[in-house]
């Protein structure tokens, strides 16, 4: 089995940046460290931890917890994540309203917000941000100049494309189309800003705080307005030359009447059409009350849903070789779980080995707002993870 690619830190003082996020990283993977634990799985020098613990510490983003034994000598003192050292301001950017999330530095969530969008001019979106970002500061006093940057999530595929047409394919944003999102949210929050669309925001939520924690490779497979997925590798997100990696709604994929884009068949656009029911009656206490009494509607859109995401889960699985496929967004868990148990995964699949821990296909763990807690997410991997370009 090929040994994953391991960062590792540089001496060099002007890696000062790329390091302190690698030794925050290690500790937060890990709960809580020694310093030559630290030096051992970092690659530096038992003085550049010293020097970078001195420094996380003065900003308050790591704390002690006593001492453990590592072997010969005194017990070594531990050192931990400050859950509030910092905090993530992560912001949903919906067609009818902006959601938001604010979670400290363990991934837990501290508050919550919603304002409705009664319009999608880039001016009122940026003006509704402030004000959720302005609530979340008042509900969290801790927070007050302690907020790392705010994640942005909005819906894809961004700028034009060849997909620019198709049903299901606009971003249902207008006045967006030639605007830079990063410099107007920038701008308007004065924090530093990632943005990025809903299957790549959900699948960072998984590793900061659900399914994939502890994972450095993944796939994530997400139910929004369409079906996008969300690619993790060595613990960087893939998002590609404009953003828009992941794009898998519109492979085709066998169906009974020829092939069809797979969001066509896996999609809650899909499920709906089956249902025969507007997009307001398509929410999840709904869809609950649906699964709990097997609805023969929803039961012949899952057995739909699980031959075209078995294809998809194949051809993912022999391109990006990941630990686990992870499947979740806005459906209920009993549904997901009543579909994944549907999926019949090929045997001939490089995903098909013996010395895997993990299982080929798993629920997300992160629940509803799993895209709103991903765009905070984005910015507490960025944390917590060195870019390898950063290496020297």
């Amino acid at each position: 089995m090929q040994t994953p690619r391991r960062i590792q830190g540089s001496n060099a003082g002007r890696s000062r940046s790329h390091n302190k996020r690698l030794v925050l990283g290690h500790i937060q993977a890990k709960g809580e460290m020694g310093r030559a634990e630290i030096a051992r799985a970092s690659g530096l020098t038992t003085q550049a931890v010293s020097n970078i613990i001195a420094d996380l510490e003065g900003d308050g983003m790591l704390v002690t917890r006593g001492h453990r034994s590592e072997g010969r000598g005194l017990p070594a003192l531990q050192y931990a994540v400050n859950p509030v050292g910092g905090f993530a301001l992560g912001i949903e950017v919906r067609p009818d309203a902006i959601l938001s999330a604010l979670l400290d530095l363990e991934g837990a969530t501290r508050h919550t917000g919603r304002a409705a969008l009664p319009d999608t001019h880039p001016a009122t979106v940026a003006d509704l941000v402030r004000q959720l970002r302005d609530e979340a500061s008042r509900a969290v006093p801790d927070s007050e100049g302690r907020i790392l940057g705010a994640g942005i999530v909005m819906p894809g595929p961004f700028g034009p494309t060849g997909l620019s047409g198709l049903s299901g394919t606009t971003t249902d944003l207008k006045g967006w189309r030639n605007m830079n999102a990063r410099e107007l949210f920038q701008e308007a929050l004065d924090l530093p800003v990632e943005v990025e669309n809903d299957a790549n925001a959900a699948a960072l939520a998984e590793r900061i705080s659900g399914a994939a924690r502890g994972m450095e490779s993944y796939a994530y497979l997400y139910f929004g307005a369409g079906l996008g997925l969300g690619i993790v590798s060595g613990g960087q997100l893939i998002s590609g030359a404009f953003g828009n990696a992941g794009e898998i709604g519109h492979i085709p994929v066998p169906s009974p009447d020829g092939p069809a884009p797979l969001e066509t068949l896996a999609s809650r656009a899909a499920l709906r059409t089956q249902l025969d029911i507007g997009a307001d009656d398509l929410d999840i206490a709904a869809l609950e009350a649906l699964f709990a009494r097997s609805d023969p509607a929803l039961t012949g859109w899952m057995d739909q849903a699980a031959g075209a995401l078995g294809h998809a889960a194949l051809l993912i699985e022999n391109i990006l070789d990941p630990q686990t496929i992870i499947l979740g967004g806005a459906m209920p868990e009993a549904l997901l779980d009543g579909l994944i148990a549907r999926i019949a995964l090929p045997e001939a699949s490089i995903s098909n080995r013996p010395d895997n821990p993990h299982p080929r296909l798993i629920r997300g763990t992160c629940g509803r707002l799993t895209a709103t807690m991903g765009a905070a997410a984005l910015i507490l991997n960025v944390a917590f993870t060195p870019q390898l370009a950063s290496v020297a």
